[in-house]
């Protein structure tokens, strides 16, 4: 996946998926190919980097933690107060629920906040994955534009199937020579979208990595700790929130006031 293959011809363990190699004199962005894993699809040949590794951790460590809150919510009993886990579920839904309901209205928040909720916890999982040493796999372009390219394709479908025809009169208007730019504005929402989160968190690994190679070892124990807070934390929720509010207003407006 994009980032990835740029140094498919270093083979690495899977022990190198930390963020900091230990070579105190090596800036290391932790981009790295695996080339004992190849797979040849199409003529191409596709290998195994690090994102794929940090983006199967995450989605194994979703699925564990969905699996967990199905298994609390079956066995829960509504005559009795809820544990602490079954709270911090119903605190999840919860607060997904009224960010959807709050930027959608409830009518349309019933179709979309599944969608949006699950792309919430995905993003946002996978900004949080830095402070476990992996690197995030929103920081490689292969894995935020088909986000984003998913987001699109929602817009004009509910564009399409709620507007009608007004769907393509809304190009041209509001007069004819609008045309070409409302059409470039259509196609580069993706990419807008995409680049907003893959450029932020990016730039968080890049000065991670800066930080982790070029200081010496005793220093990087304690005080990259607060930068993480802000570039993993801080930046990763609010980079979060920024796609998920993207993606309710443009569906939320492609399907109109009427719907």
């Amino acid at each position: 996946m994009g980032s990835g293959v740029l140094s498919m011809s270093q083979g690495l363990g899977l022990s190198n998926v930390l963020l900091a190699k230990g070579d105190e004199s090596q800036v290391d962005f932790f981009i790295h190919g695996y080339t004992d894993t190849k797979f040849t699809v199409f003529g191409w040949d596709i290998y195994l980097t690090t994102t794929h590794i940090s983006l199967i951790i995450v989605i194994v460590s979703i699925l564990i933690f969905a699996i967990c809150a199905n298994r609390a919510i079956k066995k829960a009993d509504p005559n009795e107060v809820p544990g602490p886990f079954l709270n911090v579920v119903e605190l999840i839904v919860e607060s997904l629920d009224g960010m959807v309901a709050s930027s959608m209205g409830d009518k349309k928040a019933r179709k979309f906040r599944n969608y949006v909720g699950a792309l919430f916890i995905f993003i946002l999982v996978c900004n949080l994955s830095g402070l476990l040493g992996l690197r995030p796999p929103t920081a490689d372009y292969g894995v935020t534009f088909p986000l984003a390219l998913i987001t699109w394709v929602m817009i004009q479908y509910n564009g399409f199937k709620y507007q009608k025809f007004g769907k393509i009169k809304g190009l041209f208007e509001p007069i004819f020579l609008f045309f070409p730019m409302n059409l470039i504005s259509e196609f580069s929402t993706p990419i807008s979208m995409s680049l907003r989160l893959f450029g932020n968190i990016l730039s968080g690994t890049v000065m991670m990595g800066l930080i982790y190679g070029l200081l010496p070892r005793v220093l990087t124990l304690i005080w990259p700790a607060a930068l993480h807070v802000y570039l993993d934390v801080f930046a990763g929720a609010i980079q979060t929130y920024v796609f998920c509010m993207l993606t309710m207003c443009f569906v939320s407006d492609a399907i109109g006031e009427d719907a």
